[in-house]
């Protein structure tokens, strides 16, 4: 079963940068945006494997 990750992607002097939407503190960058998108899936299995530690996360917090 597939998995939807949302990421946030620009094109900035010719390289494409992003970073997964939970994750903003991590980027990365490709030359192209395949390339980007690859690079944001390996960077999503390191988070998930524990594999990087002190990983800060964005969460929600309801007020009412």
């Amino acid at each position: 079963m597939n998995q939807v990750v949302k990421i946030v992607v620009w094109e900035e002097d010719g390289a494409w940068l992003g970073h997964l939407q939970d994750y903003p503190d991590y980027w990365t960058q490709g030359k192209t945006l395949k390339d980007l998108k690859a690079h944001l899936h390996d960077l999503y299995l390191d988070i998930t494997s524990g594999e990087i530690p002190g990983i800060r996360k964005v969460e929600e917090l309801v007020i009412s």
